[in-house]
């Protein structure tokens, strides 16, 4: 539907017909029934039915495949997941290195995958580029994550330092000082991933039913306004929509990301910034930025969002005149001559935010339930491996991905860590985020005394610190 082509730069360059999938209208059965067509849904279905393909797998969707985050992300296909040097930092040598190896090949199996099925979801693996490039205290701080991803025992050939000149052969920023290259990054257009997944799952036989809304799910049956599925596994692949699905709610918080695009950029341009192989970016400071050339030629780039009281999810993310005056001036401190350029796209979304910030892979036997999230911004990657974890899961395989750190193989959703009730959340989340805003502020003015810049670092790090209080 027309309404749909606003929700990012992604779903406006789709060239196809957003036209909804019929709704479901009947109480039907499944083996495997999946409330959420983005990509956590989808790439579980895909999964499932490339190894069992006798299976009957339903989709329902609220709204449309690739409605949610999956449509409106920064196109970031990282092989991380979020909090992997603390989640692998305990364990053994051997099994340290493979679970980064399994992290690691995560673009490289979804370029396979969409390879095989056929779709042109723009990938282009370039690598993702760390820089030190607004202030100095970056130089050391990054050079600091570097020395701390060495001694994981993370070596050059997945994260290698590079020189300011080495910086400028890929990406030219006003102050460079230095930068971290990681290969395990390729960057995408989300929404044709996503909606190419959903035509791959229908050709191999998922029914999905758009525009049914759930109303009501637990153990063996799901329902919508008109229907029901009755199944012996259920899935809820919500992520940022768990506050809709009660007890997700307390276990997944959902915080905004939002992202501008400016108008296609003439090659000249492309020639001062760089960028050619499809690289993307970050600035190394808390304020969180990501960045990407995209296919045609726009910077895509975002910034740290914010959290509504009582988790409240936002469904107007038509950006206010601040909101977008923030990431302008972020993007124009790295590219002063993009300080004019006209914003196309204004646009964000919503994400999951686990306690702790520990991302989760469960299956719940008693109850039938599988359940992968807490992907806190990082899920454009983390979902495939999801994906293939749950269908792991669910078909009882003793594989290498259910014995992750990561994964609760016989858990409960009531084992999750639950986030405090309000208002503490909404106190704790704008205070750490006021504490970023003012350590950004000081840095960032090289006239500031060096004792205020030491103080503004260290209340920010400390605020910081309570974000992964006692991970584990």
């Amino acid at each position: 539907m027309s309404q749909w082509r606003n929700i990012s730069l992604w779903m406006d360059q789709l060239d196809e017909p957003l036209q909804a999938r019929p709704s479901l209208q009947a109480d039907i059965s499944a083996d495997v029934a999946i409330i959420g067509a983005g990509y956590t849904g989808l790439w579980t279905a895909y999964y499932l039915k490339r190894q069992a393909p006798q299976l009957r797998v339903v989709i329902v969707e609220a709204e449309t495949a690739g409605f949610g985050a999956s449509g409106r992300n920064g196109g970031w296909l990282m092989g991380n997941i979020l909090g992997e040097d603390r989640l692998l930092g305990s364990l053994p040598a051997d099994q340290r290195k493979a679970g980064f190896d399994l992290l690691h090949g995560i673009p490289d199996e979804v370029a396979a995958v969409t390879a095989r099925e056929g779709i042109d979801c723009d990938l282009r693996k370039g690598g993702v580029l760390y820089c030190a490039a607004r202030y100095p205290e970056q130089l050391s701080g990054l050079r600091e994550y570097l020395q701390h991803l060495r001694e994981l025992g993370l070596g050059e050939d997945d994260y290698r330092w590079l020189e300011p000149g080495e910086l400028n052969e890929q990406l030219r920023v006003a102050n460079p000082y230095g930068a971290i290259h990681s290969p395990h990054c390729a960057t995408i257009q989300p929404a044709k991933l996503a909606r190419g997944l959903a035509r791959c799952v229908e050709a191999l036989g998922v029914e999905i039913y758009e525009q049914s809304r759930v109303s009501d799910w637990q153990p063996g049956l799901v329902r919508t306004a008109h229907g029901s599925v009755r199944a012996d596994w259920v899935v809820p692949a919500v992520e940022g929509y768990a506050a809709e699905m009660p007890p997700l709610g307390h276990y997944q918080l959902p915080v905004q990301s939002l992202i501008v695009a400016t108008e296609p950029l003439p090659a000249e341009v492309w020639a001062e910034i760089g960028l050619e192989r499809g690289q993307a970016f970050s600035e190394f400071s808390r304020q969180v930025t990501y960045g990407q050339r995209s296919a045609d030629d726009r910077l895509v780039f975002g910034a740290r969002g914010g959290y509504r009281f009582g988790g409240r999810l936002r469904s107007d993310f038509n950006l206010t005149e601040d909101e977008r005056g923030l990431r302008r001036y972020l993007l124009s401190e790295l590219f002063p001559q993009l300080r004019d350029v006209r914003l196309s796209h204004a646009w964000g979304g919503n994400l999951g935010m686990a306690r702790r910030f520990r991302p989760h892979m469960l299956r719940d036997s008693r109850n039938r339930i599988a359940l992968s999230g807490g992907y806190g911004g990082e899920g454009v990657g983390a979902t495939n491996l999801g994906g293939r974890t749950l269908a792991d899961l669910i078909l009882g395989r003793d594989s290498e991905l259910t014995h992750q750190p990561w994964v609760m193989a016989d858990g409960a959703i009531s084992q999750l860590r639950r986030w405090e009730p309000e208002p503490c959340r909404w106190l704790g989340y704008n205070a750490i985020i006021r504490s970023f805003v003012f350590e950004d502020e000081v840095l960032a003015n090289p006239n500031t005394p060096a004792w205020r810049r030491r103080l503004a670092s260290k209340l920010a790090a400390g605020m910081e610190g309570l974000m992964t209080w006692k991970v584990g």
